[in-house]
């Protein structure tokens, strides 16, 4: 299965703390926004990585992640130069997906919660349809909703409604079989302009090939496209790394606990934030795995 992040937005609602730079490396906490995604594929198990930027910040990412050869896994990368909505990854990833089953996360999505990382494993073994994520929200209207009926079972999906019939967000994480590629081909821009993944996603539903994972109360989703949000994000990380003495989305340790580089690889990365407790904490990990 090969990955994808977008993180092409123009973050204008960050501006302008977003002017400089891709609001998807803006810090939160002690790491770059990116990281955050970035851990969520690899624990899917994903390796191959496509990065769809700005032509303005693709040099910024560039120098961020290199390659990703350093942690074992491959980054590659891909313009959106004008945004025209988040199925249009699809048609711009068309040769990087090939034929294989591909999973999209947007760049400002934040994951986390206990046993997330077997879900996702085994999301990933899916070789059939498409899965998507449920979380509850206070205020769907934001977002595009999921309806189940009483066997928990998903019968409709609208993007943003006046007049949500749930109040379980669809999140910015889907997988796809690899029909998907077709399937983005045939969509047609929406009122607002873009290729709207709702509709990618009411093909599968349409074709009854569509699972929706709820994700209940022991998981933190975090969507950081507000200075609220992205403040929310950063004290929620600092909290649980502070109580747990752990980091979350630490891609090096992420990636030597998931096979992709050896303790050794990881001792030595180590040595390049000798100067700050990301370091210390990289080379504590590496002596006791």
């Amino acid at each position: 299965m090969k990955g994808i992040i977008l993180a092409a937005g123009a973050g204008s609602r960050l501006y302008p703390a977003s002017l400089p730079i891709s609001k998807i490396l803006l810090p939160v906490y002690d790491k770059p926004m990116i990281y955050y995604p970035i851990t969520t594929l690899l624990l899917a198990g994903i390796k191959d990585i496509l990065i769809i930027t700005s032509p303005r910040d693709i040099e910024n990412f560039k120098n961020v992640l290199g390659d990703g050869s350093e942690i074992g896994v491959k980054f590659s990368y891909a313009l959106q130069k004008v945004p025209k909505g988040i199925a249009e990854s699809f048609l711009i990833a068309e040769d990087f997906i090939e034929d294989k089953p591909v999973a999209l996360i947007l760049g400002d999505n934040i994951f986390h919660g206990f046993g997330f990382s077997s879900m996702l494993k085994e999301v990933s073994t899916r070789k059939q349809g498409a899965t998507i994520f449920g979380y509850q929200v206070q205020d769907p209207e934001r977002f595009g909703v999921v309806e189940f009926d009483k066997n928990n079972k998903a019968v409709s999906l609208e993007e943003k409604p006046l007049n949500p019939k749930s109040n379980y967000a669809v999140t910015g994480l889907y997988f796809y079989d690899n029909n998907v590629v077709e399937y983005a081909k045939t969509l047609k821009p929406s009122a607002r302009g873009e290729l709207e993944i709702t509709d990618l996603n009411k093909i599968y539903l349409e074709k009854n090939n569509l699972k929706v994972e709820i994700l209940g109360r022991g998981f933190a989703w975090l969507d950081t496209g507000t200075f609220e949000s992205l403040l929310q994000a950063a004290n929620f990380v600092q909290s649980m790394e502070i109580n747990t003495g752990m980091k979350i989305a630490a891609i090096e340790e992420v990636s030597c606990r998931m096979g992709n580089i050896s303790p050794d690889k990881l001792l030595e990365i180590s040595k390049k934030y000798k100067q700050n407790g990301y370091g210390t904490y990289l080379e504590k990990v590496a002596k006791t795995i």
